[in-house]
């Protein structure tokens, strides 16, 4: 599935983050950006040492990375020229500003490529493993976020593809968007 909004085009694709070409990738990754599992650890596994060392620098400097922010690291061995570390939110049941705080991890993780004027990027669903968030709400919450920025924040960013592992999320992310650009 493919959309464009101004001249971002926006895609899904059910496939390994870790194999993707574009400039960046996102990593959902825990605020001690030291890997774990899922998505994160299969970043970690794939982009070797480097991604480790400059991730231990980060939270040497700056501390542990609070949830909806973001920093960028060295992609290592990965096809990717970076990798831009996100900590989205622990699912709670939905009333601990869980969406804003999702939200902001995918806008911030923007504002980063943006700044280092980045021109495509790769996301997986973030939060929606280890940390519980359902679904098909964290696929509204990611196609908002996504839309709106492209509508109104991207310059340099010409190509957003949503990476997703299974079916199920892939048909989530795709009733999602349709859902969102045809309001």
């Amino acid at each position: 599935m493919k959309i464009i909004i101004n001249k971002t085009v926006i895609s899904l694709v059910k496939g390994d983050i870790t194999l993707q070409k574009t400039d960046a990738i996102v990593n959902a990754a825990n605020s001690g950006l030291l890997g774990g599992g899922g998505v994160d650890g299969a970043i970690h596994r794939a982009g070797g040492p480097a991604i480790l060392e400059e991730c231990k620098k980060i939270v040497a400097k700056q501390g542990r990375l609070p949830a909806g922010k973001a920093a960028m690291t060295t992609a290592g061995n990965l096809a990717a020229g970076y990798v831009i570390h996100t900590v989205g939110p622990i699912w709670q049941g939905g009333n601990r500003n869980e969406a804003s705080i999702l939200s902001s991890a995918y806008t911030e993780s923007l504002r980063l490529a943006e700044k280092n004027n980045l021109t495509s990027i790769s996301f997986p669903s973030i939060s929606t493993g280890a940390y519980g968030y359902p679904l098909k709400e964290a696929a509204n919450v990611a196609e908002k976020a996504i839309v709106k920025f492209a509508k109104e924040e991207a310059l340099s960013i010409k190509e957003i593809i949503f990476v997703l592992f299974s079916d199920d999320a892939y048909t989530e992310y795709a009733e999602s968007l349709e859902k969102v650009t045809s309001q």
